[in-house]
């Protein structure tokens, strides 16, 4: 175990607290059992390290990776007996998804060990929801998500915006610091390249590629016991949304163009959405989570769209990816039959430079919003909840 200690002490050494995502404010980290759940590479690890430098007492809490060597010949539980003999207090876990029977052990060290708190990370949230059932009256889950805008410009400019609720914004009074920075120009950077938190680190898009094919060919293949052929359709299946979005799926015609059941190309795209690779919008019925209710998916976020399309992604299509993105976090989302989106009570359009008089003269009438996404139908810049920049122009008062 001291070899662990000085690993983690070591760790700390390089950890940057000059900006700390959002969530970490909504996280009561005095809690027993706390859980952080996301994708590859929205900064969990980051977060949790931030926390424990600015707020944690090294010397009574302990930082592992659950894939450490030192577990080829020890257990989570070993582990945590003997870090509480030795007067630890918080032990927190990083990727326990890696970790052979982790809810087992977690569940036996909070059933033992009332004084000790426990946080542990996975970067797959499908093998951890799938694992935690023991765990799910025990357990304070946190899903993590990529940059905001708001949070790119913060950590990129250093231009701290406060949060607003998306009442607040539809009402009409946010504003941007226009004196300095121009909210176009950095909203055209973020689309490319700002979802994700490494992207100051040289070769962004290739980071970003790699991140996609451990996804497609370590994570899900893992933990959906795919074959290797369903595993290449599965990065087929990808390509195909990827080259089409919005996607409006017809699942028997994809069966047939990769050549299996049309059940296991429903099965794929499931595991492509708990992945958060792609987004699924359902209609606005009762049963809108089905899959025989989805209407269109997009990619997960619009720096994907970047690295996955053949040719430069349509604008409008990025646009609307952007969109959902953002406010699926703390909103449900579903599709409209007179305009894009259904959020709440309000119906949203995603206007872009090819949205003919026509259509908008309709839309008028029925949305509650239209956004559009041109310099000469601008009116203000405002800022989300969780963090984004959006163009408003209120239809109905």
């Amino acid at each position: 175990m001291k070899n662990l200690v000085a690993k983690y002490r070591n760790l700390l050494k390089n950890v940057d607290t000059s900006y700390v995502r959002d969530i970490h404010r909504s996280i009561p980290w005095d809690d027993r059992l706390i859980a952080i759940l996301g994708a590859r590479g929205v900064g969990k690890t980051t977060l949790v390290l931030q926390h424990i430098k600015l707020y944690e007492d090294v010397g009574t809490s302990l930082f592992v990776y659950a894939d450490d060597l030192w577990f080829s010949t020890h257990s989570l539980v070993e582990l945590a007996e003997t870090f509480y003999k030795n007067g630890g207090k918080v032990l927190y876990i990083d990727e326990i998804h890696k970790y052979r029977n982790w809810s087992q052990e977690i569940k036996n060290i909070y059933d033992s060990y009332a004084d000790l708190k426990v946080r542990y990370t996975g970067s797959s949230i499908l093998d951890l929801q799938k694992g935690s059932h023991d765990l799910s009256r025990r357990v304070l889950e946190y899903s993590m998500h990529g940059l905001s805008f708001r949070e790119y410009v913060a950590l990129n400019y250093g231009v701290d915006m406060p949060i607003h609720t998306l009442e607040q914004i539809l009402a009409g009074n946010i504003d941007f610091p226009y004196t300095d920075y121009r909210p176009i120009a950095l909203f055209k950077e973020y689309l490319r390249k700002g979802y994700y938190p490494y992207f100051k680190e040289p070769g962004y898009e290739l980071r970003l590629e790699k991140t996609i094919q451990a996804i497609l060919e370590v994570d899900i293949p893992k933990f959906a016991e795919l074959s290797v052929s369903a595993a290449e359709k599965l990065k087929m299946l990808l390509y195909i949304i990827a080259q089409s979005v919005p996607f409006k799926p017809n699942y028997s015609k994809i069966a047939r163009d990769l050549d299996m059941h049309r059940n296991a190309v429903s099965d794929l795209m499931v595991w492509l959405d708990k992945a958060d690779l792609i987004n699924v919008l359902h209609d606005d019925t009762e049963g809108y989570k089905l899959l025989g209710k989805v209407n269109k998916i997009y990619l997960n976020n619009p720096n994907l769209a970047y690295v996955l399309s053949d040719d430069e992604p349509d604008t409008g299509n990025v646009r609307e990816t952007m969109f959902l993105s953002w406010m699926r976090v703390t909103h449900k989302v579903t599709a409209s039959s007179v305009a894009d989106f259904k959020v709440g009570k309000y119906t949203f359009e995603v206007g872009g430079k090819n949205k003919k008089q026509k259509q908008i003269t309709k839309i008028h009438n029925n949305a509650d919003f239209l956004l559009f996404f041109r310099p000469d139908r601008f009116t203000s810049v405002r800022d989300v909840s969780f963090g984004i920049g959006m163009f408003l122009k209120e239809w109905k008062g």
